[in-house]
């Protein structure tokens, strides 16, 4: 099978949206009267306490931010949630969105050295393969320094 007979799909439907260049945007929902963002979207409603407006429009967000925390994962995750055999240690970022000013968490890019990251520097979103079952590849978003 050739990679481009290798169907992608994003882990979770709707989080995200990966371009056929490679970019990707994070989908999140936007409060038209109070102007709060909010991701995932999940509800159609404003969970602003001062505003519960009962709708959201979709946005894509921002995919650039600045590391707010991070920190490496050494242990497998439990069942349903797929990791590698054998188990490769990731890092998990908490990203400030440039614009809506608002925490993403997310897994830091394959290859991120995790004892170089600094809280404050700019990271940029992409996505990688999560993992592959039944000949499609499962995709998710994670963050990598700028």
């Amino acid at each position: 099978m050739s990679t481009s007979d290798v169907t992608r799909v994003p882990v979770v439907e709707g989080y995200f949206v990966e371009r056929p260049d490679g970019t990707a945007t994070l989908v999140g929902g936007k409060c038209e009267r109070c102007g709060s963002y909010f991701f995932p979207k999940r509800f159609s409603f404003c969970r602003n306490p001062e505003c519960g407006e009962p709708g959201l429009i979709d946005v894509d967000l921002s995919t650039r931010g600045t590391l707010w925390s991070f920190t490496d994962n050494r242990y497998a995750p439990p069942p349903p949630y797929p990791a590698s055999e054998p188990f490769e240690p990731y890092g998990v970022a908490a990203v400030t969105l440039e614009t809506e000013q608002m925490v993403v968490l997310g897994q830091l890019a394959r290859g991120t050295d995790v004892s170089a990251l600094k809280a404050g520097q700019a990271m940029e979103l992409c996505v990688e393969d999560l993992y592959e079952a039944d000949g499609t590849t499962y995709t998710v978003w994670k963050w990598r320094t700028a």
